[in-house]
Parts: structure tokens; C-alpha cells; sequence
């Protein structure tokens, strides 16, 4: 099968093609037959080096976080699942073997079943995205009617569904972004747009919750805007400096852990017309390089890259990489 893979951390221009081996699925594992992975921000970071103090993954490495496709085979152990289904996949970022390939193995546990109505690249923007800003939403802010919410980074992949999925809560949500972005994240659900290129987000009213994606001096402005006994969620980005007690407001980081519940919450809502997949750009499996750099030189602003992987499961003339299993 095709595969896109680097030996070394480096620029982007490591990230070469190859062919691997398909790999047979173990006892608990299914074998899923991938049509579209996203590009998430984990992906290029590790790529860079930058995580090596949290993770150590096997070189050479195959990038990818999530994906969606359809399940080949199924080990004797496995059964929510059977081959044709579709499903989405979260991939633990400590494997040599990501998404961006022809296939990938996965537990059972990180499987996800979709509904008929969800496209499968759709879902695999959703995956990642989704599992975040629900985790942040529901059961970190447990957001509510009527409160006021503010998302920075409102067009971008975990934000755009963040902003979704708190109006659809009934919340009041503002966003930050770029300017340009001002319209595309109004009609995301957003009742107040504030690019931060041209304006200070300080002046919007008191809010109940804020959600930081950006950190730094962005999260130090935060408390700023929040209410006496209000709730800043913030996820992992630019170093931050917590100030909950000076401010009386409550501080947690959302712990984005691979669970089933959120992106299974997520993908019914897509299925359903609640929220959309922000799909930024679909590219070929074999530009995967060029798409980490828009995405690592800031490049991308709204939505989420994804690879569309179509017949990397085959070679030349269309012969499929299959049995005999080699698992070398």
C-alpha cells in the first residue's frame, strides 16, 4: 500500500511516498481501508520535533491522527465491528503507523461508526475536530442556554465546531477571528464575529465562558472579558500563565483524551444538519508534505486540511496490495 512517512524530524520536505506492507490485523484489531485523513496540528509538531518531551514515536514514521474509511477484516476478537462498515478512526500519536496510508490498523475501541447520511470525508474532518470541542463543550464547560460564549479561533477546525455546537446548545457565541474570516464564522452560528487583526475582543460583554485554542498573551487577556465566577477551558497551545484565583474565575485545561462517546455525539449531529464539516482543502495522498507546511506556516485559517487517500491500497495497473499478510 502507499504510505507517506519521514525518518528523521525535520522540515516537511521529509514526509516522502512509499509502499508499505498491509498489515494484518491481531486478535482485538481491525484493518480499515482509509479514503480521507485529516491533517491535524499534532501531526506537523511531531513531525518537528517539538513533542519530543511527550512523545517518542518509532522512526520511520507514518503521520496521521485520525481518518475515515472502511473496515477490510476484523480480528477474532473483534465484535462492533465487521468488514464494510464505515467508520472513522483516532489514531494514538505514539504509533509508527498513522493515517496518512492506504490502510491503518485500529482497536476496537478507537472505532466509530457512521451514520448513512455523514460522507466519509466529511468525517474524517470531523474526527479530531470534533472530539475536541465536544470534550471542551459538554463535559468540561458543560455549556448552557442563554450563556454567553465567547470561542477564539473561531474559523479553524476545533473552533468552527466549538462555535456549532454552543449555539446549538443555545448559547450566545462570539468569536475571535481573522477578519477576513468575519462572515464565514457568523454563518458558523456566530451571533458576534470579532477579527482580532482590527479589534480588541476585551470590549465584548461579560461572558460565562471563554475558550482558549490560542494561549499566550491571548489567554492572559481572557480573564479580562470573563465574569466574577466564569469558566476559561482552554486546550494545549502557546505556554499560559493561570490566573483564575486573582480574577475569581474558575481555569481547567480540557483533557482531549480518544474516546467514542464525543465523536460518535459529533458524527450524529453532522448526519443530522446540526453541525457541518469545515473542510479547508482537499489534497492527494502524496502532497501530504505541502499540506503539513500551509498548516504549520499558518496558511490555513478556516476549517481542517484533509488527504484524500482514494486507491492507495493498490499499485501499478490497479493490483491490490494484499494477501499474503506480510507483516514485515
Amino acid at each position: 500500500m502507499l504510505a507517506m512517512r519521514y525518518a528523521a524530524h525535520g522540515g516537511p520536505e521529509l514526509i516522502q511516498s512509499g509502499l508499505l506492507p498491509v498489515p494484518r490485523p491481531g486478535p482485538r484489531e481491525a484493518l480499515v481501508a482509509l479514503a480521507a485523513a485529516s491533517v491535524v496540528p499534532l501531526d506537523w509538531k511531531l513531525r518537528a520535533g517539538r513533542l519530543a518531551a511527550y512523545f517518542s514515536p518509532e522512526l520511520p514514521k507514518v503521520p496521521g491522527r485520525d481518518g475515515a474509511g472502511r473496515v477490510l477484516a476484523c480480528g477474532a476478537e473483534v465484535s462492533g465491528f465487521r468488514p464494510g462498515d464505515r467508520v472513522g478512526v483516532m489514531v494514538p500519536p505514539p504509533v509508527a503507523r498513522g493515517s496518512y496510508a492506504g490502510a491503518v490498523l485500529a482497536r476496537e475501541e478507537e472505532l466509530v461508526l457512521l451514520p448513512p447520511a455523514l460522507p466519509t470525508l466529511e468525517a474524517a474532518a470531523l474526527v479530531n475536530a470534533g472530539l475536541s470541542a465536544w470534550i471542551a463543550a459538554v463535559r468540561c464547560a458543560d455549556v448552557q442556554p442563554g450563556q454567553r460564549v465567547l470561542v477564539h479561533g473561531g474559523a479553524g477546525a476545533v473552533g468552527g465546531v466549538l462555535v456549532q455546537l454552543c449555539a446549538h446548545l443555545g448559547a450566545e457565541v462570539s468569536a475571535t477571528c481573522r477578519a477576513t474570516n468575519r462572515d464565514y464564522v457568523r454563518g458558523l452560528g456566530a451571533a458576534r464575529a470579532v477579527a482580532y487583526d482590527a479589534e480588541d475582543f476585551t470590549t465584548l460583554p461579560a461572558q460565562d465562558v471563554v475558550f482558549d485554542l490560542i494561549g499566550g498573551t491571548v489567554h492572559d487577556r481572557s480573564y479580562e472579558v470573563l465574569r466574577p465566577g466564569g469558566h476559561l477551558v482552554w486546550l494545549t497551545a502557546a505556554p499560559i500563565v493561570e490566573r483564575g484565583a486573582e480574577y475569581n474565575v474558575r481555569v481547567t485545561r480540557a483533557p482531549i483524551r480518544d474516546e467514542r462517546t464525543p465523536v460518535a455525539a459529533v458524527f450524529d449531529l453532522a448526519a443530522r444538519g446540526i453541525l457541518r464539516a469545515q473542510i479547508a482543502a482537499r489534497m492527494p495522498l502524496v502532497q501530504a508534505g505541502e499540506a503539513q507546511r500551509r498548516l504549520e506556516f499558518g496558511q490555513i485559517s478556516r476549517g481542517r486540511l484533509v488527504l484524500e487517500i482514494g486507491t492507495a491500497l493498490f499499485g501499478p495497473g490497479g493490483v491490490p496490495f494484499t494477501a499474503p499478510w506480510d507483516d514485515s
